[in-house]
């Protein structure tokens, strides 16, 4: 049994065809067809059904699905466990990072994995949601979030604690907002979907609702219009860093809560298996977080 055919099943059952398994692999359809056609020969059992627009598993399919995901797991931590540290990280690396975040942090450190990684290569996805990881072939995502999925594999990498901020023009139209009470006055930019922002305050946190006359799926759109004076945001101290020493933006305290601190993880689908690939971006991600003045975590 071939471990590459054993990978075609594994991903074209997540990828939801074979199609879609080719191109994620970087081989032909064709070839995609061959392999899976050889898996199913080698084990004589049928293990998809499959049609021109998409494919199922079989009741053998089902039962072999596991024990094919564990064995492409463990190929691929034999082969990295093997692979010498001369040859450093290799093959291609999927991420997934929030977009302000991987334009500021992430973009810049590129170049520099790639020059020390001839055999490495990035595929970076710009993104504020958090893909399923397995289904996206992802290998690694950085979010800054409250983690709820206890399906995910989750390092913490740094405190990123955020503040409530306002361009002047604002404030001046509008007033200060003193309590958190009185931020329930104001206009507010919020993430898509978001209708409460948590604030730590006495002896439990706080969820205030925010009232929202515009919403955004992307942190840097918050940030637009509020430096352009359309709100209050709740941004990330690295996010408004400049605009803050600028004027651009005003710092809001208030007297009775401050906003909760979320955390920076490194996310993995599995922990059995860290490639030297992950390994040596999350090396230089902390790197740029503690030069940058986002102080990471040991280890």
């Amino acid at each position: 049994m071939n471990l590459d055919d054993v990978r075609v099943f594994c991903v074209a059952v997540s990828a939801g065809s074979l199609a879609a398994a080719a191109r994620r692999l970087g081989i032909t359809a064709m070839m995609a067809s061959r392999r899976l056609a050889a898996l199913e020969t080698a084990l004589g059992v049928r293990l998809l059904h499959r049609t021109t627009r998409a494919l199922s598993l079989t009741p053998e399919g089902e039962t072999f699905l596991p024990f094919a995901q564990s064995i492409v797991e463990n190929g691929d931590e034999a082969l990295a466990r093997m692979r010498s540290d001369s040859r450093g990280a290799a093959g291609l690396l999927r991420v997934s990072v929030p977009v302000a975040f991987g334009l500021r942090f992430v973009a810049p450190i590129v170049p520099g994995l790639l020059a020390r990684h001839p055999d490495l290569r990035i595929a970076l996805d710009l993104t504020d949601a958090l893909p399923d990881l397995v289904a996206t072939g992802t290998d690694l995502a950085i979010r800054i979030a409250r983690l709820r999925d206890n399906s995910l594999v989750a390092q913490k990498l740094a405190d990123n604690p955020r503040l409530l901020v306002a361009s002047p023009g604002y404030l001046e139209a509008r007033g200060t907002p003193a309590s958190l009470d009185a931020l329930s006055e104001h206009d507010c930019l919020p993430l898509d979907g978001v209708t409460h922002w948590t604030f730590a305050g006495g002896r439990s946190d706080r969820q205030v609702r925010v009232n929202a006359r515009f919403s955004s799926s992307s942190i840097a759109a918050c940030l637009s219009v509020c430096v352009a004076g359309g709100g209050i945001a709740l941004l990330s101290h690295w996010n408004v860093s400049d605009d803050l020493a600028s004027g651009r933006l005003v710092r809001i305290e208030l007297a009775d809560a401050q906003p909760e601190t979320l955390n920076i993880w490194a996310v993995y689908p599995t922990a059995r298996l860290v490639l030297p690939k992950v390994r040596v971006f999350i090396s230089a991600l902390r790197q740029a977080l503690a030069e940058s003045g986002v102080s990471p975590l040991k280890g």
